[in-house]
């Protein structure tokens, strides 16, 4: 036994309980109570705020103006400015109009009109009259259908071409408390050619463009759920 704890021997336990003893003061010991160890994460994202997120886009108020209605009403004021040629009266009338139906637009309208003109011509030469119907007021759809009668009643034929309107305005506008009343001028290219049960022409000419003129008044009454306008006069320029 002596011989087993010599000094050498000796030494190397001693240096071993302090290497132990060292290592438990730093590593500690497990008891079964430890908390497990933290993982490693990125921070969770901050909830937004109206305070720390700017929109792309601002939110509308109630007290901000729609710029829907910002764009559409300056649309309207420059139509209005170019469509009345330095015509004041009429410029007023169609800012009264605009009132009366904020959804009007005046070259919508003139668009609309050409449309209804060629459409209007060419069933009056044809004798159609169920499109005349639907866009003629009753007195003047009436006052074709006579004509028309009387034409076919003589046997008469027109041979009609619609070749243009190079000039079309609009010379009076005004909403009267009920209807809304627009009058457009149209200077129209025409070739247009009547003839007699013989095939004789007795009325124009089916070789020649001509221009013909013609002031009509449109109206529409801006509460209806009818969205159509229908010609109530019409009346031929010199």
């Amino acid at each position: 036994m002596a011989e087993f704890l010599d000094l050498p021997t000796l030494i190397v336990i001693a240096v071993a309980v302090f290497v132990l003893f060292r290592l438990r003061s730093v590593l500690g010991t497990r008891t079964g109570n430890e908390r497990p160890p933290v993982e490693r994460r990125k921070p969770a994202d901050a909830p937004a705020t109206d305070d720390t997120v700017v929109p792309m886009r601002p939110r509308p108020t109630a007290a901000a103006p729609d710029l829907d209605d910002e764009r559409r009403a300056r649309k309207t004021e420059a139509e209005i400015e170019q469509l009345s040629h330095g015509d004041a009266d009429l410029a007023t009338g169609l800012r009264q109009v605009v009132e009366a139906d904020p959804t009007f637009s005046p070259k919508s309208f003139l668009d609309g009109a050409k449309q209804a003109y060629e459409m209007i011509v060419t069933a009056f030469a044809s004798g159609d009259r169920t499109t005349l119907k639907n866009l003629l007021e009753k007195d003047v759809f009436d006052g074709f259908q006579r004509v028309i009668a009387d034409r076919e009643a003589a046997g008469q034929t027109v041979d009609f071409t619609f070749v243009g309107l190079p000039k079309v305005e609009i010379s009076e506008a005004e909403y009267d408390k009920k209807n809304i009343l627009i009058t457009v001028r149209f200077h129209a290219e025409v070739v247009s050619a009547t003839r007699d049960k013989d095939a004789n022409l007795i009325e124009g000419n089916a070789d020649q463009v001509q221009t013909v003129a013609d002031e009509w008044t449109f109206a529409r009454n801006p509460k209806s759920r009818d969205p159509n306008w229908k010609v109530t006069s019409t009346s031929q320029l010199d």
